[in-house]
């Protein structure tokens, strides 16, 4: 029976050696969570329940416990590399179903899906049109459709002082190129509906005390003219609001301008200093190719784009689990559900039951067995357990060799 004993406790110290090794072989991989070899007695009870006088079979390995412990964090300069500080793991979808990982080496595919190593699809919650993010249904981190599109002007907020001293024009009517027709201009470039550029120009006609005109031009050509008027103190009076309403002409190219074009002007004074124009804006811009992405601490992904525009695309899904011990690993870093480990608990970093987790955008978490000190200790225990083993069932070799010797005497 010895013999026995001692094979049962070899073939345990050679399961404790192996896992061992495997996590020392993962001790550079992103994202791994090492194991331990957990053991029990085998203990056979006699028909009559003598255990007092029952003497164990051996050991025998039970599980091999996985290690969801926290593994260091190292900075990259991959915006797409992503490291998760707390609970929780990564949604992923290569077609067959949800899995989950915590090796967050991410990067862009040819057809710019956000993929793993192996290809497997990030999951992420889409934008619902409210400015927040759907939770109710996941989706494929997509970047070649992280467009810009263009987007005509419909409103120019300006500001500037008109001189109170100022005379009238010496010609008349005003004319724009003529200098002598108008009191200032302001020009500006605004867009139209498929992003090109055109020359606006808002020219002020002073028409009699406290009363002006301003004309706007867009490319040469006249979108109206409206009348403007101050108080004493050199406030505007008219029109409420400040807003000028204008009709443009519409462009030749098949874009469109919006039907009406509002100017703001209820910052502009008229003092008795020189005229100075001040800050002018307008809502319209070309379309913008994707630039960059920043992925926040809460997963969300903002993408930049060239014409200096910018809009959230996604939410980073998070997972957990009542059990994680009862996840099935299927290599690569991934696990999948389980009866054990139950349903994925959903969420979003910073939230709910992930309130204290957050992802960390341009890092990775290394293996949580990158300190080979440790695993090298268990090793030499676990060899020495194997050594122990293998002198017990020398041994007991030795002794049956001389039991038979005796017989045979």
């Amino acid at each position: 029976m010895a013999l026995n004993q001692a094979l049962s406790g070899i073939n345990a110290a050679q399961s404790d050696l192996n896992v061992i090794a495997n996590n020392i072989a993962n001790a550079g991989t992103v994202g791994f969570k090492g194991s331990t070899a957990q053991f029990a007695d085998i203990f056979a009870v006699t028909g009559l329940n003598l255990s007092a006088t029952a003497i164990g079979s051996g050991a025998e390995l039970t599980k091999v416990a996985q290690q969801f412990t926290q593994g260091d964090i190292e900075t990259t300069s991959n915006s797409l590399d992503l490291a998760i500080s707390g609970d929780g793991f990564f949604t992923i979808n290569n077609g067959s179903g949800p899995q989950y990982t915590r090796d967050g080496a991410f990067h862009q595919d040819p057809n710019g899906t956000v993929v793993t190593a192996d290809g497997s699809n990030l999951q992420v919650y889409p934008p619902n049109g409210a400015g927040g993010f759907d939770t109710s249904t996941l989706t494929n981190l997509q970047l070649n459709t992280a467009q810009s599109s263009a987007t005509a002007t419909s409103t120019i907020t300006m500001s500037a002082n008109l001189p109170a001293s100022a005379a009238l024009p010496a010609d008349a009517p005003f004319n724009p190129s003529d200098s002598q027709s108008y009191t200032n201009a302001t020009p500006l470039t605004i867009y139209d509906s498929q992003g090109g550029s055109h020359q606006a120009t808002v020219y002020y006609v002073k028409t009699g005390n406290n009363t002006w005109n301003a004309n706007l031009y867009v490319d040469g050509q006249s979108a109206g003219s409206q009348a403007v008027t101050f108080n004493s103190s050199g406030v505007m009076a008219t029109p409420a609001g400040g807003n000028l309403v204008f009709t443009p002409v519409q462009p030749t190219n098949g874009a469109t301008f919006p039907a009406t074009m509002t100017v703001n002007l209820a910052n502009t004074t008229q003092f008795g200093t020189a005229f100075s124009a001040g800050p002018t804006t307008q809502n319209g811009f070309q379309a913008g190719t994707l630039s960059n992405v920043d992925i926040g601490p809460d997963g969300v992904v903002t993408a930049y784009y060239s014409n200096f525009q910018s809009s959230q695309i996604g939410q980073v899904a998070m997972a957990n689990f009542a059990d994680p011990q009862g996840l099935s690993q299927l290599g690569n870093t991934t696990w999948a559900a389980t009866g054990a480990s139950g349903n994925a608990i959903m969420g979003t970093a910073g939230t709910g039951t992930f309130g204290s987790t957050n992802i960390q955008s341009g890092a990775l978490e290394t293996s949580n067995t990158s300190d080979t000190t440790a695993q090298l200790v268990d090793m030499i225990q676990a060899q020495q357990d194997y050594e122990a083993n293998s002198q017990m069932l020398s041994t007991s070799d030795s002794l049956a060799q001389t039991l038979i010797q005796a017989v045979n005497h």
